[in-house]
């Protein structure tokens, strides 16, 4: 399967959405970790996103129930769960993004029920197509990756290697030799279980390493970057003249 490339959005802003689909990205994570976005944008973009065709998913402020149902319910093609613990965090925040009996995602009134009444159809079909993907960017977690791999309300890793590298005892990451090995052993765990991996590849050696491995989708690019990229592109124009 070839690998989806995506953006993180960071900020409430629907036109980098648009142009992202435009010159060819296929998937946005909106971050709410670490963005600016509040769950009144995410009710707008998200749907917005839908539409043009982009796949959604929500890098949740915190690996909550509220949070992940509400990024679930407004209709995001799944969530990312950041700053995971270890094993138990991982099952029971997991199990917080699939309905029972399969986890303990609660029943509400949404989108995705089209606001009407839910089936037991709506039930086995969201237990499907709403993925969750667990971060794996804390040392525990890189050591629990195996057994969180084979749960069953996880459907992906997804590999943060910035806040793994500072976890392993590296640093600022820079896409060492040791950051390598540490996304080849979580991309090769992935696929034993059976189960998706996606990464932050923002950095472009690294990304070299990732792509060849197939990842359902790599991150290379965000907003504000973008817009910074453009702006020192458009001066350099400027002065040149």
């Amino acid at each position: 399967m070839e690998t989806r490339p995506a953006f993180w959005l960071e900020s409430d802003n629907q036109k980098a959405c648009e142009i992202a689909k435009i010159v060819g990205y296929l998937v946005v994570v909106f971050d709410m970790e670490h963005g600016t976005l509040d769950e009144h944008a995410l009710d707008r973009l998200v749907p917005f996103c839908n539409g043009i065709g982009l796949e959604t998913y929500v890098r949740v402020s915190e690996s909550t129930q509220p949070r992940i149902q509400m990024s679930l319910d407004i209709g995001a093609n799944g969530v990312i769960l950041p700053q995971i613990r270890d094993l138990a965090h991982a099952r029971n925040a997991a199990a917080y993004s699939k309905y029972p009996l399969r986890g303990t995602r609660g029943l509400g009134y949404s989108r995705t029920q089209l606001y009407g009444a839910a089936t037991n159809e709506f039930i086995a079909m969201e237990n499907q197509i709403r993925r969750c993907y667990v971060m794996i960017e804390t040392a525990e977690a890189f050591e629990d990756a195996l057994e969180i791999a084979r749960l069953d309300c996880v459907d992906g890793l997804f590999i943060g290697p910035a806040d793994l590298s500072l976890a392993r005892g590296r640093g600022v990451f820079a896409a060492r030799s040791d950051d390598i090995s540490d996304m080849t052993r979580i991309a090769q765990i992935a696929k034993d279980a059976g189960k998706l991996w996606a990464v932050a590849a923002g950095n472009a050696a690294y990304r070299k390493a990732v792509l060849p491995l197939g990842p359902t989708f790599a991150t290379s690019a965000d907003d504000l970057s973008a817009l910074l990229t453009g702006f020192r592109h458009m001066l350099d124009r400027h002065d040149a003249v």
